[in-house]
């Protein structure tokens, strides 16, 4: 049952495991969605029939292994094509998600690997996050969202969170970026080294070396 609607919601369940361990739920599935959820309960029926997802009536939605396989190709598409668009096109990290949405359905696969070529094969998109390679490896490291880590704790960002454009602008003028170094003392956060004043939310959608 491929189509761009089952692509979406295979890739939003693969994405809300990906950086916490607590299953999705087919309501959490719906507020990501932005759809109703009875449309959600149906779209899970239909991938559960076609062994995508496993399901049980009010429980979590979980990803089989054909269904995990489909939503790395899919993120695969997406996060390359959010760094060729920075790296080639010149767009800000706060601009790609929007336009990988609509062409992660419709460039080819030789496309793809053609763009995955050009850019050096790149293992992070320009937001932290991993891109899975041709055979569905993702290159994981341990790590802390900046919200839970403990006081004394310093890293650098592995990932910020590419769902709201505002808030990526705002962590961009106050310094903040992947590789930069971020330290935590008595609530106060510091970034390489210099004192932060992190917008509202930040802490997040920010996570950290561990």
């Amino acid at each position: 049952m491929a189509s761009p609607a089952a692509d979406d919601y295979l890739k939003t369940v693969y994405a809300h495991t990906e950086w916490q361990d607590a299953p999705i739920t087919p309501s959490q599935l719906a507020a990501k969605l932005g759809i109703a959820p009875s449309s959600v309960t149906e779209m899970v029926k239909k991938l559960a029939a076609a062994g995508f997802v496993s399901h049980v009536p009010y429980g979590a939605v979980r990803l089989t292994d054909a269904g995990l396989a489909r939503a790395l190709s899919m993120v695969r598409r997406h996060r390359l094509i959010e760094t060729w668009l920075v790296q080639e096109f010149g767009y800000a990290w706060d601009e790609v998600h929007d336009e990988a949405e609509v062409l992660e359905h419709t460039i080819s696969d030789r496309l793809l690997e053609g763009i995955d070529e050009r850019l050096g094969r790149p293992r992070f998109d320009p937001h932290g996050d991993a891109i899975p390679d041709a055979a569905g490896s993702v290159e994981r490291v341990p790590f802390v969202l900046l919200a839970d880590a403990p006081d004394g704790h310093t890293g650098r960002v592995l990932r910020v969170d590419d769902r709201d454009p505002e808030l990526l602008r705002a962590l961009e003028a106050c310094g903040l970026g992947v590789g930069h170094a971020v330290a935590v003392n008595a609530g106060a956060v510091t970034i390489d080294g210099a004192s932060a004043d992190l917008p509202d939310g930040a802490a997040d959608v920010v996570w950290i070396s561990a």
